[in-house]
């Protein structure tokens, strides 16, 4: 079920609320952005182009620039990558006697975990005379589309309007899943309905060796008024604050081995679990367990008892325990009524039926590392997750082989039927 990876190495980060699976990294153009919407128990995904995954068509949001008068391309030049703390891509470039910096960030941690997305721009002018230089952000909405396993597309109109100064990007029909609106420090968005396009433009003047930042916002929510909504909040808060917040919530949660090596492929790996296969549904901000919100993994927006509770707990205990215990009990609570019963939806309904052994056995062993890495034994108090232990115990009990201690699956852990029907 895993599908081919594009050839583009694209640049990846996100939060629990939005992923950013398509950075391209010849440009730092934006060309998908997705969801989980927890109504339609899929993603929900929005790209400049159909062709979104090999590069191909508009970008979703892309960086342009245009100094004394000269519109430049961002990378033109060529980029430099860098992932700060092992999940927030950053990159530089250079546009004449200019120093462009930038930073890709979905903001996490206190004060900052919002449905949102900052890039921000630090402009240095290594000349020896003034630049006027206009920072600009534009798009095209090409494409929107729902994925569980398989992408299929929306099938009303896409819908752009300038509201208030930003961009507001959503489908004609209502009720909608996801709208994103997109503003700037000081920038009016100008809408080409008919195309569904839209630029903001931030105008500096930099002297001789100095500088000058500045950052554009994209917000998300479930319709166009809650993204208007996380639009203010994201500007009230700042983008220095956000960013701050997140770097900080990042660095607490870095491991530490002492091999700087080890740490960066840790930490990578780590925030890639912690990040792409838990997410927040934009429609009821609880949390969700999915295999992958990444697009070409096949698996998409499904998930395995035993793949939950063995390798994305883990991950998430590793990083912030407070989150990994919510995200026990949710699994409980979602997946507990029927342990080890085949594939769930993100909301816990059966995709794929088909008991496993290990998903059932895989209740009790998580429970049993989370007390032993946490301390925290109060967990077992909690009735959901008492329910499901007690369920898990009873699935396996009924299968267990009446004369040997051997007990009976109908699929192993990665879903192929078993060659002998007790193990």
């Amino acid at each position: 079920m895993i599908i081919a990876p594009p050839e583009i190495p694209w640049q990846v980060t996100g939060n629990h609320w939005i992923t950013l699976p398509c950075i391209h990294p010849a440009d730092a153009s934006i060309h998908l952005l997705g969801v989980l919407h927890s109504g339609a128990r899929a993603a929900i995904e929005f790209a400049g182009s159909p062709d979104f995954a090999s590069g191909g068509g508009r970008a979703l949001a892309a960086l342009t620039i245009e100094v004394n008068g000269e519109e430049h391309a961002v990378g033109a030049g060529g980029l430099a990558w860098e992932r700060e703390l092992g999940w927030i891509p950053s990159f530089s470039s250079r546009v004449g006697d200019l120093v462009i910096r930038g930073t890709i960030c979905a903001p996490h941690g206190v004060n900052a975990d919002v449905a949102g997305v900052v890039v921000s721009v630090q402009v240095d002018n290594r000349g020896t005379g003034q630049s006027m230089v206009t920072l600009a952000l534009g798009g095209t909405l090409g494409h929107r589309q729902l994925r569980v396993r398989t992408a299929r597309a929306l099938g009303d109109a896409h819908r752009m309007a300038a509201v208030d100064g930003a961009a507001v990007l959503d489908g004609a029909d209502a009720p909608g899943y996801l709208a994103l609106a997109i503003g700037g420090d000081g920038a009016e968005a100008e809408v080409n309905e008919s195309a569904s396009t839209f630029r903001l433009a931030i105008e500096m003047t930099i002297p001789a060796a100095e500088n000058s930042e500045s950052a554009f916002y994209i917000a998300a929510g479930p319709e166009r008024d809650g993204a208007l909504a996380t639009l203010g909040v994201m500007r009230r808060r700042g983008w220095q604050s956000l960013l701050g917040a997140t770097r900080a919530a990042l660095r607490e949660m870095e491991p530490v081995t002492g091999v700087a090596s080890a740490d960066r492929l840790i930490a990578r790996s780590m925030f890639f679990a912690f990040f792409c296969a838990v997410g927040r549904a934009l429609d009821d901000a609880h949390v969700y367990v999915v295999r992958s919100r990444i697009p070409w993994n096949g698996h998409g927006i499904t998930i395995r008892d035993w793949e939950a509770l063995m390798w994305v707990l883990p991950a998430v205990q590793l990083a912030d325990a407070g989150l990994a215990r919510e995200l026990l009990l949710r699994i409980c609570e979602l997946h507990g009524y029927a342990p080890g019963g085949g594939v769930h939806y993100l909301d816990g309904s059966v995709f794929e039926a088909g008991f496993s052994l290990e998903g059932a056995c895989a209740f009790p062993i998580a429970v049993d590392a989370y007390i032993v890495q946490t301390s925290d034994d109060k967990i077992v108090e909690e009735a959901v997750l008492a329910d499901s232990l007690y369920g898990a115990y009873e699935d396996i009990e009924t299968r267990r082989h009446g004369q040997y201690p051997l007990y009976g699956t109908d699929v192993n852990p990665d879903g192929t039927v078993p060659v002998h029907p007790y193990t």
